[in-house]
């Protein structure tokens, strides 16, 4: 018979194992399994394997509520959240419950049957599992490929082009001339990690500037918090100075972006060398926030360019060149190595069919509920983290929810749930107010956001305290019903 589980949970990351926590500790009857395409758990934190690998969010919220991040360090590198991640699988017996190279093609709920049917691509084979209720924790990015554009002359280039999201780790960059392609997080880790270990010189090229701040690696709250406080008290002192400091950020940004832009700039002109063209080179034509903001742990980009080992040229580009690549100004910029930092493709639902009935689910079409659940998708749900703050901080309160809601249906009979679409009542939107080019790419194929609670997403930490966390799970959008059991249950 085909196996039935209360739960299945897609993807083994922070999201995962947020949620595998959550189920246990709230629903801990509940019977679940967690399905990971790749080989090992920790989603993003085992994918990327480039030189510098780090946060960039701060690891007291980047962390979870529920276990404590211990160091002072504010900004980690991959390899020690990856020990983080798996630590917390260990310690609650999560990681037994995962099921690797099971890769999750379709989904299909039936209406008849009152449950999933999940396809599974195991090592090839296609299994079938039976659920009552599908947790997608599977980020918003394709984990096969990355963004790369086509360049022209791209054949030419007689050195090695690589794209972070595929990194070879028998890469030789010892003493090479190495450009990187983009402006973003990746291309900001990046610069100075190559530049601080042995590449002869780092070129970061980008089309447009982007917003960089400076923050200091080790926290000295944290220091004096985690010295003088119980484990539980410093956690909370933490994690809560954490999270106004980047909620006040993110609100006086967008309330006063001219004043944002004129702080950032000040502070990467005062880490430059005296004449260095800033606006030119950090002066995005966007304000602050409306594509995320990347972080430079006690300035260690500027520190880089200040001491010549790495240089900004703000340019686009002509050809690749056998050499290097032509820019569009005349300037050849001579390569042993062209690093592609261009960014990702997203992929909502780690790329699997979602239908209901057999038919296709048209998800452009639905709209978020409190950014967790689509209308017109029964009992599903799907941690989507937020953009200007620690991921982590919202897969938490998508985890809370979900058990809150399993809860109520078991307490009150129910074996169904599904959001009701509002209809003309409210407004529909973008899914989201976030600009960069990964999300302009994919904005046809994402489902669309209202104009009001609990349609639209804030993207605000505190406020989805009130409308998630203690929000009535028992209101008039979600639609609660009582249907036969599921067959094989």
């Amino acid at each position: 018979m085909t196996e039935h589980l209360d739960v299945v949970i897609v993807g083994a990351g922070i999201s995962g194992i947020s949620a595998a926590w959550h189920l246990q500790n709230r629903c801990p009857n509940k019977s679940y399994a967690i399905l990971e395409s790749r080989e090992n758990l920790g989603g993003t934190w085992d994918l990327f394997k480039y030189p510098g690998i780090r946060s960039d969010s701060d690891m007291f919220t980047l962390g979870f509520r529920f276990k404590p991040w211990r160091s002072a360090h504010s900004i980690a590198e991959g390899p020690d959240i990856w020990n983080y991640i798996n630590e917390a699988a260990v310690e609650s017996g999560i990681d037994k419950h995962i099921r690797y190279r099971h890769r999750v093609v379709a989904a299909d709920w039936s209406d008849a049957d009152n449950q999933w049917t999940v396809t599974v691509d195991n090592n090839g084979t296609q299994e079938q599992i039976t659920a009552s209720f599908v947790f997608a924790c599977s980020g918003y990015y394709n984990y096969e490929k990355g963004y790369a554009p086509e360049f022209p002359g791209a054949d030419e280039f007689t050195g090695t082009v690589v794209h972070p999201q595929h990194w070879p780790e028998d890469l030789d960059y010892t003493g090479k001339k190495i450009v990187v392609i983009g402006s973003g997080a990746t291309a900001v880790t990046l610069i100075p990690a190559l530049a601080n270990s042995g590449a002869g010189h780092v070129t970061m090229l980008q089309r447009s500037p982007t917003y960089i701040g400076a923050l200091p690696l080790v926290d000295p709250v944290a220091v004096q918090a985690n010295r003088f406080l119980p484990q539980k008290a410093a956690h909370f002192v933490n994690r809560w100075k954490a999270i106004g400091f980047s909620t006040f950020q993110y609100q006086l940004a967008r309330a006063f972006p001219q004043y944002m832009r004129k702080t950032l700039m000040t502070m990467a002109k005062h880490r430059l060398p005296e004449g260095y063209d800033v606006q030119k080179h950090f002066g995005p034509r966007y304000n602050p926030w409306d594509e995320r903001l990347c972080l430079a742990p006690n300035g260690d980009l500027f520190k880089t360019i200040r001491d010549g080992k790495a240089d900004v040229v703000t340019d686009t580009i002509k050809t690749f060149t056998k050499n290097g690549i032509l820019l569009d100004s005349g300037q050849e910029l001579e390569a042993d190595i062209i690093i592609t930092a261009t960014g990702l493709n997203m992929q909502l639902l780690g790329g699997a069919t979602l239908l209901r009935n057999g038919e296709p689910i048209d998800l452009p079409k639905a709209m978020t509920y409190k950014g967790l659940m689509f209308s017109g998708v029964p009992n599903a749900a799907v941690t989507f983290g937020y953009t200007n703050a620690s991921w982590t901080l919202k897969a938490d309160l998508v985890s809370e929810f979900v058990c809150r809601v399993l809860n109520y249906m078991d307490a009150h009979g129910f074996d169904r749930v599904e959001p009701q679409h509002p209809g003309s009542a409210i407004k529909e939107e973008p899914f989201m107010d976030f600009s960069p080019g990964y999300f302009r790419r994919a904005m046809d194929e994402l489902p669309r956001s209202g104009s009001e609670a609990p349609w639209r997403l804030k993207q605000n930490y505190l406020l989805d305290l009130r409308l998630i966390r203690h929000g009535r799970v028992d209101e008039e959008s979600l639609k609660f019903s009582k249907h036969r059991a599921p067959v094989n249950a």
